[in-house]
């Protein structure tokens, strides 16, 4: 129940004579080994995105070139997706393995196939080793490459077929199993191209635990707890509970704090919290989790847009949402030059580098009432850091992932035609 560390711990304890409850430190070694996690994958025919094991910039390079670029790459012996990075060529990834100069043979860099647009999920289970029960399906709102605890998420899944559920469920038990998991586990999973990709297991509670608990009405820890200590499941009559109402995780994120950050979404987790929103309409629960987050998000005013060239294309019916429900866009010139195509108008601003007529003059101005904004490149450029900086010192809502965006429009929409309810937690079971 404590993260990562007892996992490290485990061994070690073992070795001391202490007795570990719940899975074994042989069982956690198979799913933190990667050539062991391989074997039982393979056995138990599922996918995971291609990968390698680099000692040097050299190694490093030839993985990322078989594998190919875009790469997900980080420090073996880190927590938290700390120092972790998504590199697009050789130069970043030498760059990156510089930067990491504790490599060596015990602490090697990983290297992942890096799949671009693919849906993420979180899996939280209960198994006692011959039994299994889901205890939550969740799925993330922002795409994979975002670290999970920065990703919203929403249970029961809003947009899954029941075929990918299916096979979700199918392998999370047969993962559960073939691990000899006692007690919680916690899968991610990807999703591209109708494809089911796993990410990783951990054999132990997630942080998730709690808002599934909360969502569902099922004390989880409590339950496994008693398999841990050697009651099965099927004594228990513990059973999968999927809720008739929707519930949203938000990221709870402290940039306000550190006013010198960026705020962009990464690997690397950078939350300090979470928080959360019931309701019977998925549009809502997420509306409260913005709320609840400390982003609530308005119904009307100017909406500041400047969207990288890759998103254009997936920002266009957004960017016609928000003027149909009454916001009045402001935009960077490339993106006001492109939505023009689309006979979508926007007021347009300089560059904050020409010094005048930019988008500081209407933030100072406190003109702007919400911000949607993705990075034009790989490495950002001064201006766009300033202008999400801006963002935080001037308390504007904003997102920074079109998945988001998309979520965050929807939202304002409904909230526009129905008022907010509260009711107590308990009601909802």
């Amino acid at each position: 129940f404590g993260g990562q560390t007892p996992l490290n711990l485990a061994d070690d304890l073992e070795k001391a004579g202490v007795t570990i409850l719940g899975t074994s430190s042989k069982s956690i070694a198979s799913a933190e080994d990667r050539e062991l996690f391989q074997k039982i994958l393979d056995q138990l025919n599922l996918k995971q995105p291609k990968n390698g094991i680099a000692y040097d910039s050299d190694s490093a390079k030839e993985i990322a070139n078989s594998i190919q670029y875009p790469v997900v790459v980080r420090p073996s012996f880190v927590l938290g997706g700390a120092f972790m990075a998504i590199v697009y060529n050789d130069d970043e990834l030498v760059e990156f393995v510089t930067k990491a100069k504790t490599i060596h043979t015990k602490h090697p860099i990983l290297i992942d196939k890096y799949l671009e647009n693919a849906k993420e999920l979180d899996v939280d289970a209960l198994s006692d080793g011959k039994d299994c029960v889901v205890a939550g399906v969740m799925e993330h709102i922002e795409a994979a490459g975002v670290h999970s605890g920065d990703s919203a998420c929403v249970l029961p899944p809003f947009s899954l077929s029941s075929d990918i559920l299916d096979l979700v469920k199918s392998a999370t038990k047969q993962l559960a199993i073939a691990l000899n998991v006692v007690g919680l586990l916690n899968i991610q999973f990807a999703i591209k191209d109708n494809e089911l990709y796993i990410l990783e297991v951990n054999p132990r509670a997630s942080r998730t635990i709690p808002f599934v608990s909360k969502a569902t009405g099922v004390p989880w820890a409590n339950v496994a707890t008693k398999v841990i200590l050697g009651q099965r499941i099927e004594s228990l009559d513990i059973k999968e509970t999927i809720p008739t109402y929707y519930s949203v995780k938000e990221a709870v994120l402290p940039f306000n704090k550190f006013p010198q950050s960026d705020i962009l979404l990464s690997p690397e987790m950078k939350s300090t919290g979470e928080s959360m929103g019931i309701d019977p309409s998925f549009n809502l629960a997420f509306y409260k989790s913005q709320v609840s987050a400390g982003h609530p998000f308005p119904t009307s005013g100017k909406a500041f847009v400047s969207i990288g060239d890759k998103d254009k294309e997936s920002f266009v019916d957004i960017a016609q949402k928000l003027c149909d429900i009454g916001f009045t866009l402001v935009a960077t010139q490339g993106t006001a030059h492109y939505l023009k195509q689309f006979n979508i108008n926007a007021l347009l601003v300089g560059k904050i580098s020409e010094g005048k007529d930019s988008i500081l003059d209407y933030f100072q101005q406190h003109d702007i009432h919400v911000a949607f904004n993705t990075p034009s490149h790989i490495i950002n450029n001064h201006d766009e850091v300033t202008i999400r900086q801006q963002l935080i010192a001037h308390q504007i809502p904003y997102s920074t992932t079109i998945e988001g965006m998309k979520q965050i429009v929807d939202a304002i929409a409904v909230y526009k035609e129905k008022s907010l309810t509260v009711k107590p937690l308990q009601e909802y079971y």
